[in-house]
């Protein structure tokens, strides 16, 4: 069965988990955590997404980010690739660093924004690698010491987080550090590991009421929502597809939007795989970069590799595209 692709959808919520082939270690000791940590800030400073938690485990780690609109990729794949060449470079080892590909959780903001950014923080003591609340608070590997104010970590969004305890900063604070205390006994969450049609109706009993009211409600199990929620998700993932048909029935393609682009911007095509900043060409690359993947749904690396760029440039090019197609109304299809 084909694997299914990400949902990407502006401005929302993502657990993302990646972890360690064959579930072995990926973080060995303090350097390693702090090289990841350097690595997620860099690519969040560029990318422009915002992360609210994380947790760095042994052999995997949780991510809770939202998104700015543009795809996972952008903020993972050089995250991963990076951190992997960097750990078997270091511990003289080749070969996969990682379980498959990173797994991904489109998620509701209402009601789990605080049970996600609880649960994720709360992973060491499931674990037992913490014995009490006070030592989660001086753990210096997750977001939670972060928000309490204990580590700064510019990168790491606090103030959303405490801004729903309340205005006044410590009090918001203290009532955080309650709330994550009262998720101590709660244990492993599997209702806040991935969707389905079951738990987007609410449970079994949701699911039998559906088929009593002769109701149709889609589930997704990379959605963590109600049904509302999955099927305006599902709704936004199939418009978008459905543009991109839209371009490639009226004509559109990679080579004729290079075409079109190269004539408008006033650049040979041959020019675009040229080093340097030349206004003109670096223009054109944006654009391509841009409305190659929005509106044709183009693959960055197949439009890296066309360009002879890295992924880093790619995503650079991109926002380069975006900001430029907003602000000259840049259109080709109506």
């Amino acid at each position: 069965m084909p694997r299914q692709g990400r949902l990407n959808v502006p401005g929302a919520i993502h657990h993302i988990i990646a972890r360690g082939l064959e579930r072995k270690v990926i973080f060995k000791d303090d350097a390693d955590r702090n090289e990841f940590l350097a690595r997620l800030s860099h690519a969040l400073e560029k990318t422009r997404f915002h992360c609210y938690a994380w947790v760095l485990m042994p052999n995997h780690f949780h991510l809770m980010i939202r998104s700015p609109g543009r795809p996972l990729s952008d903020l993972m794949r050089g995250l991963l690739t990076g951190y992997a060449l960097y750990f078997n470079r270091r511990h003289r080892r080749s070969g996969y660093l990682y379980q498959n590909r990173y797994k991904s959780i489109l998620c509701q903001e209402e009601p789990y924004f605080l049970e996600l950014v609880r649960y994720i923080h709360l992973n060491p003591m499931r674990a037992k690698m913490l014995t009490n609340l006070g030592s989660l608070d001086a753990y210096p590997w997750s977001g939670h010491s972060a928000i309490l104010g204990r580590v700064r970590r510019k990168w790491q969004e606090t103030g959303e987080v405490l801004a729903r305890f309340g205005s006044n900063g410590k009090a918001a604070v203290q009532r955080y550090r309650e709330y994550v205390a009262d998720g101590l006994p709660m244990g492993y969450r599997s209702d806040l590991m991935g969707g389905g049609l079951r738990r987007s109706a609410g449970g079994w009993e949701g699911v039998e009421r559906l088929k009593q009211e002769n109701e149709r409600q889609r589930g997704d199990e990379r959605i963590l929502g109600d049904g509302e929620f999955v099927n305006q998700a599902l709704k936004s993932a199939e418009e978008k597809l459905k543009r991109a048909e839209a371009w490639k029935r009226q004509g559109w393609n990679w080579e004729k939007l290079v075409k079109i682009i190269c004539e408008r911007v006033g650049v040979k095509q041959e020019d675009l795989r040229k080093k340097g900043r030349q206004n003109a060409i670096s223009q054109a690359k944006g654009l391509l970069a841009y409305l190659g993947t929005k509106e044709l749904g183009i693959s960055g690396g197949f439009i890296a590799g066309y360009l002879q760029i890295s992924r880093p440039a790619l995503i650079r090019n991109r926002v380069q595209g975006e900001k430029l197609a907003q602000e000259s109304d840049f259109k080709l299809l109506n």
